[in-house]
């Protein structure tokens, strides 16, 4: 069927389920690739934090250091495998190379590097280090401890920037048009999203599953249990790779082959950054991106110490964390579902952009101030309760761990995507290629940094708590105004008064074509289908 003849949607329809019969062929692989591909990111997320942090002469102390001298300098590994395998290889191949890379590497995990973990660990070596090293470098040490715990923390970070990011939506950008993709990505969101609330509870099932004796594998339950969903991530893998072949074989055929052999985009980083340094109005969504991340992690290596301290055991760790993770997916789809376009539609940018900041300012008072005024008010108010103030100071850190990265993957996301609109096409390119590529890790690596310096002043996390609080506040305050800034930059190029709603489709956001992009479009479109 012509895409002129195409029916429109009803009201319904259009705003749950805009996908025309013809499309499902190819729309249903794609959203069980990216149903799959968060799925194994939600286990992994889970189960490498219980690792390096309930390890032997581990804890929450390890996560800054490995964060930056070791997830930094993988990345960039990664990243030049990547390229060289890209430019040697068409795309098709390339995504086979990189996601073999990590299908071999989880297999070797779990029937080789955790079953004889006790043999391959230097625990001699590394109680030499501690003994000799200040307390403070603790965290460093029980990288080299648990090494093998440390790659597999290492590869399931990697598994969103190289799996997600870059092979899946490269390969969706590719085979999708501008009018597919306002249909179709809200609904891939939305498949993330649940994904979520299945890995958290079948995360939650397998880590709290007995121990069976007549499995050759483990001496304990946990062990079992990291074979359990190490294995779930396999065959998700497989699958995968099963849907993503039969895409390129049975659905696009020879139509794919004109997009994957199209000339190959190079880019420089030093080129995009100093177009960046160039511009304020970038430099303010820079900003904005990096002061989330410094927030989040500022608060994330305190908040999972406090949760060790409450769930000590690695099968009960894995199992809170699970129901953290089935908790914020289930906020982040609801969101997404109910609440996201009605807020894009009736309040202005800056509104909504202020409200993931005004979350974690809320939430983080109450996760502070338990943990560091248990004595006084907030302890009187834990005994009101019924609860211990560690019991609060974590479900606080929970909340503000759910809530904000709920209202990341919503209004965040939507906010600093519509930021783009008003720019021209070089400023789009340069200035998300800089911000997206390496914002993240530079406010992830900056809040891995000050917690190794305050470790080495202080020696422990509860320790250096109170400076953390200090500092996460005036981050906050930074991100407040750099998003009042951009929020008046904003509404004077789209000529936004303050109480207009936005002028956006539904998130996330495409830009249209000019009338001649628009044909070339709807052409690759018929052609596809």
């Amino acid at each position: 069927m012509s895409i002129k003849d195409r029916k429109p949607f009803g009201s319904l329809r259009s705003l749950f389920w805009p996908i025309y019969p013809s499309e499902y062929k190819k729309f249903l692989p794609m959203l069980g690739m990216i149903f799959l591909i968060y799925f194994n990111y939600n286990i992994l997320r889970a189960a490498k934090d219980t690792m390096v942090i309930t390890a032997p002469g581990s804890g929450a102390e390890a996560i800054p250091f490995l964060k930056v001298w070791v997830m930094v300098p993988m990345a960039l590994l990664m990243t030049f495998i990547f390229t060289r395998v890209s430019n040697r290889n068409t795309k098709e191949k390339a995504f086979y190379w990189m996601i073999g890379i990590f299908l071999v590497y989880f297999i070797l995990f779990t029937f080789f590097l955790y079953p004889f973990r006790d043999s391959l660990h230097p625990h001699n070596f590394a109680n030499l280090l501690e003994n000799s090293l200040p307390q403070g470098l603790k965290g460093l040490v029980a990288l080299l401890r648990n090494w093998t715990f440390t790659s597999f923390y290492v590869m399931s970070e990697l598994w969103s920037a190289m799996i997600l990011t870059v092979l899946f939506w490269g390969f969706v950008n590719d085979v999708t048009s501008v009018k597919e993709a306002k249909r179709f990505y809200a609904i891939f969101g939305v498949g993330a999203n649940v994904s979520g609330i299945f890995a958290g509870q079948i995360g939650k099932a397998l880590s709290s599953a007995p121990y069976l004796e007549f499995l050759p594998f483990g001496a304990t339950a946990w062990d079992q249990s990291v074979l359990y969903l190490n294995v779930t991530v396999i065959a998700a893998t497989g699958l995968i790779i099963w849907m993503f072949r039969r895409l390129n074989t049975k659905v696009f055929r020879q139509s794919l082959s004109s997009y994957y052999s199209g000339p190959k985009v190079k880019m420089s980083i030093r080129k995009n950054f100093s177009y960046l340094m160039k511009s304020r109005y970038l430099l303010y969504i820079a900003l904005i991106v990096v002061t989330y991340n410094l927030c989040i992690n500022l608060v994330e290596v305190v908040w999972k110490n406090q949760v060790k301290l409450l769930h000590p055991t690695s099968s009960a760790y894995n199992v809170y964390m699970s129901d953290v993770m089935t908790l914020t997916s289930f906020i982040a789809t609801s969101t997404s579902l109910f609440i996201t376009g009605f807020l894009l539609r009736r309040f202005s940018w800056t509104f909504n952009a202020l409200i993931p900041p005004m979350i974690m300012i809320s939430t983080g008072i109450f996760f502070f101030g338990f943990l560091l005024f248990k004595d006084s008010f907030f302890g009187g108010l834990a005994a009101l309760v019924g609860a211990t103030p560690l019991v609060m100071t974590v479900l606080f850190g929970t909340l503000q761990n759910s809530l904000s990265r709920a209202s990341k993957y919503t209004l965040f996301d939507a906010t600093k995507e519509l930021s783009f609109i008003p720019l021209t096409q070089e400023s789009k390119s340069k200035g998300k290629a800089a911000i997206d590529g390496v914002g993240s890790r530079i406010g992830k690596s900056g809040g891995s940094l000050i917690h190794q310096v305050l470790l080495l002043a202080f020696s422990t996390i509860s320790a250096s708590t109170p400076i953390i609080a200090a500092i996460f506040l005036a981050v906050v305050g930074v991100w407040t105004l750099a998003v009042v800034f951009l929020g008046k930059q904003f509404q004077a190029l789209t000529h936004q008064t303050p109480d207009e709603p936005l002028p956006v489709p539904s998130q996330p956001i495409h830009l249209e074509a000019n009338e001649s992009t628009q044909e070339k479009e709807l052409k690759k479109e018929e052609a596809l289908t």
